[in-house]
């Protein structure tokens, strides 16, 4: 009889701890999301992300993320690959199997008869789509995509020809000599199209390599271009804090953390590289939550693509506990509403700026065209939409 109370006394003491753990994990969790919750029906991330996804599936092939009529792409362009791994990335997250197998039947269109459209992987914005192949296969299995995504990320840091090393630029052949990918060129838009193709083929393969060689491209990146307030120069000799190309960096280290283990030698250098560039951004968001097309310049134009990529960045942060929610919390949920309301009645982003070569001239990045439904403002929206519902 003592020994059977002893063991009913055991069993309740095991089910109240049992109890606690999930009030407690409940609770926690709750905390850890309040600022990403109790969104309306127009601003919320579940009911936009259907919307933008659903009209990039009806958006024609761009150049370089605008629809041109009457033309005919040759390639795919960079943003469309954005925008496409978004909108994979948002029906995995939102459980959406009809949204997945729209997207899966599109990609598939590129092993066939839209073969000829996969980009030659010659350069960091081609190579950038190997992401797309990448994600099909990570959602449906199918060994095809696996082949193309990993084929491009292999040519990203493949070992060159003596003929092939010796056509490189000599400052492109010294950073090869030291370990680096032949396609670095030290421009901030990089540190999306390298390091989200390397994750991808990491994540899809679960082969060190590629998650060990990013890591250890984005610390030269962050060595050589990061300044002191923590935001980056367009490159070199273009000393200005370029919205879109922060975002770039941005993002491109908030997914690369998100992936990356955390015994890597390289981790703590990106962490902090992420950490110092997260305080210099919350600095200069605007009042009403935007960020603008030069970051540090008030009077430019509050740009939607840079706001869409620095709130992704800090949406990331804060659900994954690398920035303190009471501060950066505020802050996203802000910078989603605002963003938000940019979308127009056929779910185009406006304010968008154009694709931007870099040029040292202030005046030329305040003059660059503002564009509705470029898929460099429609990429960074599902990319949003899918962090919020993480």
């Amino acid at each position: 009889m003592a020994t059977h109370l002893f063991e009913l006394k055991r069993e309740s003491k095991t089910l109240l701890l049992l109890f606690l753990f999930l009030l407690l994990a409940k609770n926690g969790s709750a905390q850890h999301n309040k600022y990403f919750k109790d969104f309306s029906a127009e601003s919320s991330p579940q009911t936009i992300g259907k919307n933008i996804s659903e009209h990039f599936l009806q958006t024609p092939h761009t150049f370089f993320g605008i629809v041109i009529k009457g033309s005919n792409p040759t390639f795919i362009t960079y943003p469309d690959a954005c925008a496409w791994y978004g909108a994979f990335t948002f029906a995995k997250v939102s459980n959406d199997i009809e949204l997945k197998n729209k997207l899966l039947k599109r990609t598939e269109l590129l092993l066939n008869e839209e073969a000829k459209l996969v980009p030659k992987p010659n350069h960091v914005d081609n190579s950038v789509f190997g992401i797309v192949p990448l994600e099909a296969y990570l959602q449906s299995g199918d060994n095809r995509f696996l082949v193309l995504g990993r084929s491009i990320a292999d040519e990203q840091f493949k070992k060159l020809s003596s003929t092939e090393s010796a056509a490189l630029k000599p400052d492109v052949k010294e950073w090869y000599e030291s370990g680096l990918s032949w396609q670095t060129r030290f421009w901030i838009d990089d540190m999306f199209m390298i390091t989200s193709l390397q994750s991808q083929a990491y994540l899809a393969t679960h082969d060190k390599k590629y998650i060990d060689q990013t890591a250890k491209e984005m610390v030269a990146y962050l060595d050589k271009l990061q300044n002191e307030n923590g935001l980056f120069y367009h490159a070199p000799d273009a000393p200005f804090y370029w919205g879109r190309g922060n975002g770039w960096m941005a993002a491109g280290m908030a997914e690369l953390l998100s992936v990356l283990p955390k015994d890597n030698s390289n981790r703590k250098r990106i962490m902090q590289g992420y950490l110092k560039m997260m305080k210099s951004l919350l600095q200069y968001q605007d009042a009403n939550g935007m960020w603008h097309q030069l970051i540090d310049d008030a009077n430019a134009w509050p740009e939607t693509s840079a706001t869409g990529m620095f709130s992704f960045a800090f949406i990331t942060g804060v659900k994954n506990g690398w920035l303190k929610e009471k501060v950066y919390g505020p802050a996203a949920r802000k910078a989603w509403l605002a963003l938000i309301q940019y979308i127009d009645e056929k779910n185009d982003l406006k304010e968008v700026c154009e694709g931007t070569n870099k040029m040292n001239n202030h005046q030329y990045y305040l003059d660059r065209k503002r564009n509705t439904g470029d898929l460099h403002g429609q990429a960074p929206l599902l990319w949003c939409a899918t962090a919020l519902l993480k």
